[in-house]
């Protein structure tokens, strides 16, 4: 090879490992965090999951005891849902969604409309948790960042999990999913292990093994939550 053409392919080799290690750099992860962390406009209206429950419920010709039977869920928590009284859990959702046989994101997201999504920051829309005897929210909000995409199998979501003294109970469902912690701790028990995940940690199971993901610590969490399921 002529030094000149062996000079170039140096200084081209050279290029490439500067823009991989800007890439990687903590700047530039903490640039994409920024990124997908700023809070959506508040003006965004809320997402009625009960009331697509219930529609949907009812355009199949069953009752909540027929739900109740099929997903395990009490009669009283599914009222509570249908009438916005609480939010579900990913888990609750992913249970009804099959029993419905629904996609778990028309529940959050609407109608499934074309082949690509493209959700800009101010236009994500936010699903909090309620507690029905008190009307605050607690536990967690999250938001989906693909709504409307046909045939999709992923569900990806950015959740923010916040401190709370209620217990909830782990859930199982079929499936896969995948966590990356953006910001603060958060507890992660699958099975028979506990895990603490901090900031840039991840984790990624069977949904079918039984789990709970919440909040550790007295600071939110702020994670990227990637649901997979064949629904």
């Amino acid at each position: 090879m002529p030094n000149k053409d062996k000079k170039k392919s140096e200084n081209a080799y050279e290029d490439f490992l500067k823009g991989v290690d800007q890439l990687t750099s903590g700047d530039q992860e903490r640039a994409f965090i920024d990124s997908i962390s700023r809070e959506p406009s508040e003006e965004t209206p809320p997402v009625n999951i009960g009331e697509r429950v219930r529609k949907v419920r009812e355009k199949r010709g069953l009752s909540l005891l027929d739900v109740s039977r099929r997903t395990d869920i009490d009669v009283e928590v599914l009222s509570q849902i249908e009438m916005g009284d609480i939010t579900p859990p990913l888990g609750i959702i992913t249970k009804l969604a099959k029993s419905l046989e629904m996609k778990i994101g028309y529940f959050i997201s609407g109608e499934e409309k074309k082949a690509y999504t493209v959700v800009r920051k101010a236009d994500r829309k936010v699903v909090s948790r309620f507690d029905s005897k008190k009307g605050q929210r607690f536990g967690y909000e999250y938001e989906s960042l693909a709504p409307h995409k046909k045939d999709r199998h992923m569900e990806p979501f950015l959740m923010t999990l916040a401190p709370s003294e209620i217990e909830d109970e782990r859930s199982s469902h079929e499936g896969q999913e995948f966590i990356f912690v953006l910001e603060g701790k958060m507890e992660v028990r699958l099975g028979d292990e506990t895990y603490v995940l901090e900031e840039g940690d991840s984790i990624y199971y069977d949904s079918n093994v039984p789990h709970l993901a919440k909040c550790h610590g007295n600071e939110n969490t702020r994670i990227l939550a990637v649901l997979y399921t064949e629904i």
